[in-house]
């Protein structure tokens, strides 16, 4: 993988706090913290993205045409994510 070399402009606050998660999290130094910083926005937006998708589906699905109380429709989604681990 090809790295490229960045600079940034941080607060002198920010720059303790950075030394502050050197020092107690068991980071080498700033780039390693700061990619381990991007690495947790990848995962967090990831995430985000899948749980969009998940919604448009749903709302593309359309309006059931069962007629279920809430507990049915709970109910029906544990069987199916029991039935898909099964």
């Amino acid at each position: 993988m090809a790295t490229i070399r960045k600079s940034l402009t941080i607060t002198a606050a920010q720059e303790e706090w950075i030394k502050l998660q050197i020092k107690n999290g068991g980071f080498a130094n700033d780039s390693e913290y700061i990619r381990h910083l991007i690495r947790l926005d990848e995962e967090r937006n990831r995430e985000f993205l899948i749980t969009k998708a998940a919604i448009q589906d749903g709302y593309d699905s359309g309006v059931s045409s069962k007629i279920r109380s809430v507990d049915e429709i709970i109910e029906a989604a544990i069987v199916r994510k029991r039935n898909r681990n099964a």
